[in-house]
């Protein structure tokens, strides 16, 4: 192992760096239960006549996400977060046969981190082949929010009568065809509609990990530059090689052909 001295050697420079720090994090997991499902107005007809659905499948289209000050606690922020999913389900009309029809779902989410503070406005030039440069400005008063997810999991998806006061929705948020994002609209085929004589509740769970950046220049020790160990592989203009040899040369996947059985899994298991 190299010793505080030898390491301290292996420094060659100190130098300045434009990027992004990090001031605050958090993780969650929600469950974000009895979601309200709304479908495009062509499957509309399907739902109404719905004796019973079944989740098949999910999907988290797009991610709205903001940070407002907070004025009675300098350096901290608001995360407002909106989640919107793609819900797939298998849609039971008494026939005897499933049809699959999917809807929109949203959810809201609102967290406080530390954002620290800045007042500073930054310009900056960007370069567009034959046009002038363009100044672009930049406020930094208020921090970048970011939001990481997984896959959602949907846990469970049931048929409900919104004339029944025991089976009227309680979620947080009610849906606004109006104002959702145009990529979210361009997702389904028709116009969501939320008139509907039934109503499908989803629960769903749902992995986050939020942070509120900075841009900031930060000094940092310099090793040594990047520079790649190996040659670059690959056919080349006018390259003779015979292409049998060169797929002779390719390893043999046999993990595609043999999954692995249980006991792989509990081997790369991290859990405690």
């Amino acid at each position: 192992m190299a010793t505080r001295n030898e390491t301290a050697r292996a420094v060659r420079e100190a130098v300045c760096i434009d990027t992004k720090r990090i001031y605050d994090s958090c993780r969650d997991r929600d469950c974000l239960r009895d979601i309200p499902v709304y479908f495009p107005r062509c499957t509309v007809p399907v739902i109404n006549r719905a004796v019973s659905v079944r989740a098949k499948d999910i999907e988290l289209v797009w991610v709205d996400i903001d940070a407002e000050a907070i004025s009675f606690n300098k350096g901290y922020y608001s995360v407002k977060i909106r989640y919107y999913f793609r819900i797939t389900l298998d849609v039971f009309t008494g026939m005897g046969q499933s049809v699959a029809v999917s809807g929109v779902a949203s959810a809201d989410k609102t967290l406080i981190l530390f954002g620290s503070e800045g007042s500073a406005k930054t310009f900056s030039s960007k370069y567009v082949s034959g046009d002038s440069d363009s100044a672009l400005k930049t406020t930094t008063n208020l921090p970048e929010a970011s939001v990481e997810t997984v896959d959602p999991i949907i846990l469970q998806a049931r048929l409900v009568d919104p004339a029944n006061d025991a089976d009227k929705c309680c979620c947080c948020c009610c849906f606004d065809a109006e104002s959702m994002p145009r990529c979210v609209a361009g997702v389904f085929e028709d116009e969501i509609s939320p008139e509907a004589d039934r109503q499908v509740l989803v629960t769903i769970g749902i992995f986050s990990i939020v942070r509120l950046s900075r841009k900031v220049q930060l000094l940092i020790p310099v090793y040594d530059f990047c520079i790649p160990q190996r040659d670059c592989d690959g056919a080349s203009a006018g390259d003779d090689r015979d292409p049998c040899e060169l797929f002779s040369q390719f390893n043999f996947p046999i993990d595609d052909f043999f999954p692995p059985n249980k006991s792989a899994f509990e081997d790369n298991c991290c859990c405690g």
